[in-house]
């Protein structure tokens, strides 16, 4: 996989406004927000889109959705959050980097778009 810029923000090339991190995941506000809260959680590990996601990747896939719980709390997003998967160029993925959006803050309206 190519460089990213979500593996420059990793690699600490780029600067990100980061509110979680550990071993294995990094989660940090978007820069361009779609709700008055909106952050990115995305993998250490670079994996493309959900779509390449592999068995051994279970356990990962699970601390992603555990991370977006915890920071969702430690934002106090206690009335309700959106969580969003884009995957491939038909999702409305911009980036080559698995990543979940937790958006809040806001009452979500459906369909989303």
């Amino acid at each position: 996989m190519s460089e990213t810029l979500f593996s420059k923000i990793i690699n600490r090339e780029i600067p990100a406004d980061i509110v979680y991190e550990d071993n294995l995941v990094l989660a940090f506000r978007d820069i361009a927000p779609q709700a008055p809260v909106h952050i990115l959680v995305i993998p250490k590990k670079p994996i493309p889109k959900l779509a390449d996601a592999e068995s051994q990747d279970h356990a990962l896939m699970g601390h992603l959705l555990l991370t977006v719980k915890r920071v969702a709390e430690q934002e106090g997003l206690t009335n309700g959050y959106r969580v969003v998967i884009n995957t491939g160029s038909d999702g409305g993925q911009t980036v080559d980097h698995l990543h979940l959006h937790i958006l809040g803050g806001r009452s979500m309206t459906w369909p989303p778009g």
